[in-house]
Parts: structure tokens; C-alpha cells; sequence
């Protein structure tokens, strides 16, 4: 058996700041991608992966009887799969931001969901609400709280504009330009992050007021232009905008970025050659770059792991 493929998404603008209802922006990355498969050679490899979906097996049961009404499953079938050596195929890697449990949850829910919203209907904005409720209680049991938006535009291989907390919607985003310099990209900074410590330290500053109003004034104010510039495909603003955002992302959430490259942040700022940001909640992982001059930012970073996902 061997069922559909489920996308990465890296989620442009908007991390953290979706917690406190800035806009936000996710587009899917084809890049890297997973499916369910049934492995009958029982090989080793997959050990792990039909353990977890083992666990999250039992989790789904629970959830089911503590939320009646959200959503049921097919639980008789997926234990009998997960038996069978089910696993989950993939090339997404974890705890880089690009959503690999996000993706797992999408192709869970496709097959063994009863009564499931599927993407070829009318998506209404209740239909993608309710979607979201029941990817944010799935992924839950991989991240302690999620939004259920990384699910979200894995199912739907879309991109998705967030607009608050319960107003979202697909995005139809500027078309990439073949020939402009510019462009978004992933560096990679050679670590994996973990989720809920730094959502943590998030939630723990988030108790000081001084915090919040940055967050209000400065954070959001930034990420909901930048989303706006990026749909208008005003690249002059834009690059403007996420200059200010790198900054006060550099000056305020320095525990999310790996300490050896704070120098590195600040020289893209100093230099203009390129501006970083988050790339999911940080600490590892991958973080994202804009740069107005791909090849100016190749140059300045040639000691790192650059991938384009989107031309400018």
C-alpha cells in the first residue's frame, strides 16, 4: 500500500505572531514530501515511525471519546494497518519548521477519517475553521499546543492567508518571476529546534508587559505589512518591511535563533545583502532568508546550506 503525498509548507510571515493574531501567510514546499506505507518486510527502518503512529493511535481513541462531535476515524482499520507495519514515508525533516508532523496528521486524517471535508469541495470558510480545529487537536499530540495550520496546508496543498485566529483563507500569491534577483530561501543552521520549549519561553515572555507591547507595535505591525506587500507583490515595500522585522525579531527573540548566528543576522542587516527571519518556532532548524540579489546573498553566505524556495 502506499497512499497520496503530503507536502512540507514553510510558513512565510507569521510565526508566533499567529498565537497573538497577526496575519500570517504559509505556502506548501514541494521540496520535501511524505506518504503513508505499509511495510510487509517489517524492515527496521520504519520501527520507529510505526511505534509513533502506534502511540498516536491511542491518542486519536481518546480524543474521539473526549470530543465527541469533532471527529471520528476509522480506528478498526488503522490499528489493523499500524499492525500490519504501517509507517509514515518520508523526506520532511524534523524539527526543521517545514512541518513534518503537520504532514503526517494531513495524510492520517485522508485515509482514515469518517465523513472527511475534502479538498475538491466548496471550501467555505467554516469548512477550513473546522478543518483547522481538527488538525490543531491531532498535532497537538506531537507538539503539546498547535494552531492546525501546518496540517492544514498540507491537506489542501495550498497557500493559506491568515488573517486572525478564525478568519482564514486560500491565497493566491503573485506567480514566481523567472527573471528577478530576488528571492526566499532556506539556510540551514545544522540543528534540529524543538517545538514546545520554544513556544515556552515564548509564553513565559509573554507574562511581561514590555513584551507584549513589542509584540503588538513592532512584531505584528511588521509581519501583517510584510504578508500585505507580499499578495501585492510590492517587493520595494516588502524589503523595507522585513528589514524591520529581522531586527526586532535579532533584539527580542534571540533564545529562538542559534547563537552562532546572531552575527550572521546582523551582518545581513548591516549589509543589506540578505534579511533573516523564523522559520517555524526556531532553535534549530532552518531559518529563512530575503535577499533583493540571490547571488549577492550566495556570495555572503557561501559557507552555508542555501535552498531558493521562491523566486522574487
Amino acid at each position: 500500500m502506499h497512499g497520496p503525498l503530503f507536502y512540507s509548507k514553510i510558513l512565510l510571515f507569521g510565526e508566533y505572531g499567529i498565537i497573538k493574531d497577526s496575519k500570517g501567510l504559509s505556502i506548501p514546499y514541494n521540496f520535501y514530501k511524505g506518504a503513508l506505507k505499509i511495510d510487509e518486510q517489517h524492515a527496521t527502518v520504519t520501527h520507529k515511525s510505526n511505534k509513533n503512529l502506534e502511540r498516536f493511535t491511542e491518542y486519536l481513541v481518546t480524543l474521539e471519546k473526549e470530543q465527541p462531535g469533532l471527529v471520528t476515524f476509522d480506528i478498526k482499520a488503522l490499528k489493523a494497518d499500524v499492525k500490519a507495519g504501517l509507517f509514515f514515508d518520508s523526506s520532511i525533516p524534523q524539527g526543521y519548521g517545514v512541518g513534518s508532523s503537520g504532514a503526517l496528521v494531513a495524510a492520517i486524517y485522508d485515509k482514515y477519517a469518517s465523513d472527511r471535508i475534502t479538498v475538491l469541495e466548496n471550501l467555505t470558510r467554516e469548512k477550513l475553521l473546522q478543518l483547522k480545529g481538527i488538525f490543531a487537536e491531532m498535532e497537538s499530540f506531537f507538539h503539546g499546543k498547535s494552531s492546525g495550520l501546518d496540517p492544514l496546508n498540507s491537506y489542501l496543498s495550498l497557500p493559506i492567508l491568515i488573517n486572525s485566529n478564525d478568519n482564514i483563507e486560500p491565497a493566491g500569491i503573485p506567480s514566481q518571476t523567472e527573471s528577478g534577483q530576488g528571492a526566499v530561501f532556506l539556510l540551514d543552521s545544522g540543528s534540529t529546534g524543538e517545538t514546545a520549549p520554544m513556544v515556552q519561553i515564548f509564553m513565559n515572555n509573554m507574562k511581561q508587559e514590555g513584551f507584549r507591547n513589542m509584540l503588538k507595535n513592532q512584531f505584528v505591525k511588521h509581519t501583517d505589512a510584510c504578508v500585505e506587500d507580499f499578495l501585492k507583490g510590492d517587493v520595494k515595500s516588502l524589503f523595507g518591511n522585513i528589514k524591520q522585522l529581522s531586527k526586532v525579531v535579532l533584539d527580542n527573540f534571540k533564545p529562538m535563533i542559534p547563537e552562532e548566528f546572531h552575527s550572521l543576522w546582523k551582518k545581513g542587516i548591516d549589509t543589506n545583502a540578505y534579511y533573516l527571519k523564523l522559520c517555524g518556532s526556531g532553535g534549530g532548524g532552518y531559518m529563512l532568508g530575503f535577499t533583493q540579489d540571490i547571488n549577492r546573498a550566495r556570495t555572503a553566505l557561501k559557507d552555508y546550506k542555501i535552498e531558493v524556495v521562491y523566486n522574487l
